[in-house]
């Protein structure tokens, strides 16, 4: 993992930086959306406004009660102080509402500045928020990693142009052979900076 061109970086939330325990399948399962489907998507595909209300409350209860649970993942919080000390630029990209990800950051003091919430910007895999990201700090796309644990996290930094890392877990394994690297964690990430 060659580090020495990474001059910003940009984190997924919700089991990457923190731990908010949300269980995706448990949504999808309250809110009578396909299994496997993502919510965002599926979401958009509703036509009555009673559902979508009802669908947009649910979520928001879910993400909320993510927020309120939320716990730094081990090694996260020294490898952001790391950056920090570094003077490297960070930022987070995130699926989840503006509302839980502002509560998260507040209630784990986060020093994480720049926010892009499904509010701010189309949701990934959409490069849009990275692109944000990239001309707001000046810098091109290709010094830039994003860190997260997700398929749309691999694709939203290749829609990028952008390298990405993959944050192992036990349900991602399959994902490992399409990221530019994988940690397992944070510490690896805090030693190759």
């Amino acid at each position: 993992m060659n580090t020495s061109t990474i001059t910003g970086v940009v984190f997924d939330m919700d089991g990457t930086l923190v731990d908010s325990k949300l269980d995706f399948d448990a949504m999808r399962e309250e809110l009578g959306f396909p299994e496997g489907q993502p919510i965002l998507e599926h979401l958009d595909t509703l036509s009555d406004p009673l559902l979508i209300d009802n669908a947009h409350r649910i979520i928001r209860q879910h993400e909320m009660a993510g927020a309120k649970a939320a716990s730094w993942m081990p090694g996260a919080e020294a490898f952001v102080h790391h950056l920090k000390a570094l003077n490297i630029p960070m930022a987070i990209l995130t699926r989840n509402m503006r509302e839980a990800t502002a509560l998260t950051l507040a209630s784990l003091a986060i020093p994480i500045e720049a926010v892009l919430t499904r509010e701010d910007c189309l949701p990934k895999p959409h490069p849009q928020g990275l692109l944000m990201l990239a001309e707001r700090w000046q810098m091109p796309c290709g010094n830039m990693v994003y860190i997260g644990d997700y398929l749309f996290d691999i694709e939203v930094a290749a829609n990028a142009n952008m390298r990405s890392c993959l944050y192992l877990n036990e349900h991602n394994r399959h994902y490992a052979d399409t990221a530019d690297w994988v940690i397992e964690h944070f510490d690896q990430l805090t030693a190759a900076f």
